[in-house]
């Protein structure tokens, strides 16, 4: 067994250095991403994680954030990650597709690495999955954003629903809630499922709600996770897809 394939916890084997890198700039609320990442990642691909306030009360036009957003993403690139992924739904959503770009603009202009935005690879999901038409799940006050976003995108929606909670309880909703409030707001003309939101326990009903309303569900932790896996698949070693993920996980297409 050679060291890129030792298990980490044998006592007194090092932990194996990854393949890849990606760094993750989250909200400075979100308490979810890391863990899930780190969960459902594969060994040989690490997660390094910077924090923003870009969210709630810290919320400003993207050129009043850049100085935030810059800080962060340079210490970010101290540990030189392939990816960059600027990982917020809602605010990589808020000011459109021109303010996506805007984003990844900064975030290149500061560090010469290949940048994403999370509602760019959400839109990527989606279309990989041949969903035209959705229904959008959220902890949010609402999903106006989110829905003009995906709109402009071309998507259609034709319903949605926020729980209306405030960003400390997001991470409170259990799998099995998340399963009840897809099933009771599915729509017979949406394609699919967005369940929209970093920092939540989302990615952990994706499968069960695909097996329940027999439709394929995109969630934000999950199309990240799955973007960068298959950008970076020629470096990670071949794995058969996770279930736990969905059907999202078997699509790796370039």
């Amino acid at each position: 067994m050679d060291a890129s394939t030792m298990p980490s916890s044998t006592p007194g084997v090092w932990l194996c250095q990854p393949r890849a890198r990606i760094g993750l700039i989250i909200p400075s609320v979100n308490c979810m991403s890391e863990l899930q990442f780190h969960h459902f990642a594969p060994p040989e691909l690490g997660i390094h994680v910077a924090r923003a306030r870009i969210t709630g009360a810290w919320r400003r036009p993207i050129p009043e954030m850049k100085q935030e957003i810059a800080a962060a993403v340079a210490m970010l690139a101290d540990c030189n990650p392939d990816l960059i992924v600027y990982h917020c739904t809602d605010s990589s959503m808020r000011e459109g597709v021109a303010g996506e770009e805007k984003i990844v603009e900064i975030i290149q202009g500061e560090t010469g690495i290949q940048t994403l935005a999370t509602s760019a690879l959400v839109v990527e999901a989606l279309q990989a999955l041949a969903i035209h038409s959705l229904v959008i799940v959220s902890p949010y006050p609402n999903n106006d954003v989110i829905a003009r976003y995906l709109r402009e995108r071309g998507f259609a929606v034709p319903h949605d629903v926020a729980l209306g909670l405030s960003a400390q309880a997001f991470s409170a909703v259990t799998p099995g809630r998340w399963l009840e409030v897809a099933r009771d707001n599915a729509r017979a003309e949406a394609d699919g499922i967005f369940l929209s939101c970093t920092n939540t326990t989302q990615i952990e009903a994706v499968a069960e709600i695909e097996r329940s309303l027999g439709k394929p569900v995109v969630n934000s932790n999950q199309a990240v996770l799955w973007g960068c896996m298959k950008r970076l698949r020629h470096v990670l070693p071949p794995a058969a897809p996770d279930p736990r993920l969905g059907i999202l996980m078997t699509r790796q297409s370039a």
